[in-house]
């Protein structure tokens, strides 16, 4: 490890590190436009102008300079203060005085080191170039005036999303960042370049205009639109989430977040349940609350009372629906709504055991039944990661575009049985294999799979598309038949915890109990409605696809009678005169923890072994397609967004069209 000294102090940095890191290991802050930490370096913005001796008597760029011993770094010389202020004149000469009405003012990097390192004054009179502004979708407004040409966009564009949608045409004064034929960003991730962008050029179009940050109170939170947990932090005004940012975790998401997960939020506002509803005269009708429990009691469930979990419910409400149903003497529990009924005796069996950050580092991928760019856009970031790498990736099921290269097997599951030579050459060869068995590859082939791993030495992954699914399954909200068992059971009272994906034909003779936050389809097929709080408007626990417990905080109030759904579920107890042993959050989250350790504590859970695989196995069935068909409405929330409703119209209209034909 080379020693270099930084204004005086003599540090040790990594091999291969650049004099911009190596500062900042001594705590110097170094201005930056151009340079990020997940992005090749381009060098082209020269604000981390530094002094290097060795080396020519001239300020060099620090992010493009590697760390070599003996190097004499400063930072705070007369030399380095004036070329940053050159440089600051320089890229604020076409820049437009527009900060008063621009989205970005108040968190603009331009604004804060034009403050700290510009020279407060300008020397230019010349008219200033203007650019046309240029169509990026309906999520990223441009004014691109603003733009200058850190290329953030692009090499995020190209490296991280892998869609080589944004790129420059025209050279010196001419350049200009473009969709090129100015259409929309189609990819799942395109808004992360409105984090990405210093300036004001790439600003949230739905946001526009709508807030300024310091009016904005800032709640930790955790992203529902998939099972990857990914760390968001939720901003609200008054009783409203005005927008959802990502937060930086290595592990989970890194830095980026989905396009869904980001802006699904304006859908909190829209189509909610807000007061009680009870079916008479086969329309529902508001009612109050004492009444809609009244119904439920008068029925006399007894022991024939079920509850199904939907995709987005947190931990808690699911153990505070289970120790109402313990309480009552019933097991009916399952959070599969669409009918899986996959072997959950052993959890280390349907984990994402090799670990989100874990998965770059394979280095051959068997990937069965998931289109992972919908169901895991995030998950699809790290394939890339690995592919670049030198991952050989194989996929079984029908063709979709990908962003990481790889090959198609087909979509008929028995090539899994005997696989072509050059694969099973491939992952004999690995020293790090991996394989991921998505939705629609487990009901035909997921002990197949594990068989195939284990023979390989690899890690076994499931990847799931529920924020609620591992910690459903982890308070046992699974039954061996999957949901037919409970449709067979008949059960009195069906409390449906926000589940709209699922199949109700089964249960007309039941009484459905809807507990939820949107006039979804569960609500539709409810007798009697609950309005229940959305993951922004409650404390709760979740645990993602690999296994990890994550707390989300409360960020808002629900709207009008809407409640957190354990106390709902609380009060159903005495209604129904069971004792479920908790009378406030804190009670019911020293219960759950009690009876399931691993969700108090955040991190990964330890789910033990995986089982011993039949080798025998064989694998069945063919894939026809995926279980998500429309990327943008996978959720109550979502179908309520209309921001959501504009990408799925604009963005995948024609395709969904076309395989609907």
């Amino acid at each position: 490890m080379p020693k270099v000294t930084v204004d005086g102090q003599e540090i040790e940095v990594p091999d291969g590190a650049t004099v911009l890191q190596a500062c900042e290991l001594a705590g110097k802050e170094i201005p930056r436009f151009c340079y990020h930490e997940r992005l090749s370096i381009a060098g082209n913005c020269r604000m981390c102008l530094v002094e290097v001796k060795p080396g020519p008597p001239k300020p060099q760029a620090s992010c493009a300079l590697p760390a070599t011993e003996g190097q004499e770094i400063r930072t705070d010389t007369q030399m380095v203060k004036t070329a940053r202020e050159g440089v600051m004149e320089f890229l604020l000469i076409n820049h437009p005085l527009d900060c008063p009405i621009c989205d970005q003012g108040g968190e603009c990097d331009l604004q804060d080191q034009s403050m700290t390192y510009g020279r407060g004054g300008s020397r230019y009179h010349e008219n200033k170039r203007a650019v046309t502004e240029k169509y990026m979708g309906p999520l990223i407004k441009t004014i691109m005036t603003r733009c200058i040409h850190c290329t953030r966009c692009v090499r995020f564009s190209e490296e991280i999303a892998g869609v080589d949608e944004i790129g420059a045409v025209g050279r010196g004064e001419d350049m200009q960042i473009t969709t090129y034929l100015e259409q929309a960003a189609e990819h799942e991730l395109s808004a992360n370049v409105i984090d990405l962008c210093p300036v004001g050029a790439l600003t949230s179009r739905p946001y526009a205009f709508e807030a300024r940050p310091w009016e904005l109170k800032k709640t930790l939170s955790i992203d529902v639109s998939d099972a990857v947990g990914a760390n968001i932090r939720l901003d609200s005004r008054g009783r409203e989430v005005m927008r959802a940012l990502p937060r930086i975790n290595d592990d989970v998401n890194e830095e980026w977040l989905s396009d869904k997960g980001r802006y699904q939020v304006d859908g909190l506002m829209r189509r909610r349940l807000d007061r009680v509803f009870v079916r008479r005269d086969g329309k529902l009708a508001a009612a109050r609350w004492d009444e809609a429990f009244a119904m439920i009691a008068d029925a006399k469930p007894g022991n024939s009372i079920a509850a199904i979990a939907g995709d987005l419910v947190d931990c808690e409400t699911m153990f505070a629906a289970k120790a109402l149903l313990k309480a009552s003497g019933s097991t009916l529990m399952e959070g599969r709504q669409t009918g899986m009924d996959y072997d959950v005796s052993n959890l280390a069996a349907v984990n994402f055991n090799s670990t989100l950050a874990g998965i770059e580092n394979a280095d051959a991928i068997l990937i069965v039944g998931s289109h992972v760019r919908w169901e895991a856009p995030l998950v699809n970031v790290r394939l890339r990661k690995a592919a670049k790498r030198g991952a050989k990736i194989f996929l079984v099921g029908p063709r979709w575009d990908t962003t990481f290269g790889g090959e198609f097997l087909g979509g008929d599951l028995g090539v899994l049985n005997d696989l072509p030579g050059h694969v099973a050459e491939a992952f004999d060869k690995a020293e790090r294999p991996a394989v991921i068995v998505g939705g629609a590859g487990l009901k035909g082939a997921h002990q197949k799979a594990l068989a195939l791993a284990a023979g390989w030495g690899a890690e076994f992954n499931v990847l799931h598309m529920a924020a609620s699914r591992m910690g459903g399954l982890m308070l046992g909200y699974a039954q061996k038949g999957g949901i037919s068992d409970i449709a067979n059971a008949k059960p009195k009272v069906l409390l449906s915890l926000g589940a709209d994906e699922m199949d109700y034909s089964a249960f007309a003779d039941s009484l459905k109990v809807y507990i939820g936050h949107h006039g979804d389809r569960g609500a539709h097929h409810a007798d009697i409605v609950l309005p229940g709080a959305s993951y922004a408007e409650k404390d709760g626990t979740y645990v993602n696809t690999e296994g990890r417990v994550q707390f989300a905080e409360k960020a808002v109030f629900a709207p009008g009678d809407a409640r957190e759904d354990w106390t709902i579920l609380r009060a159903l107890a005495d209604a129904l005169g069971v004792a479920v042993g908790f009378d406030s959050f804190a009670q019911l989250q020293g219960a759950m923890i009690a009876d399931v350790p691993a969700l108090g504590e955040e991190g990964l859970a330890d789910y033990g072994a995986l089982p011993e695989a039949d080798m025998a196995a064989k694998a069945e069935g063919a894939i026809a397609s995926y279980p998500i068909r429309d990327f943008y409405l996978t959720n109550p929330i979502a179908r309520a967004s209309a921001v959501m409703q504009q990408c799925s119209a604009e963005l995948l209209g024609p395709e969904l069209a076309e395989a609907a034909e």
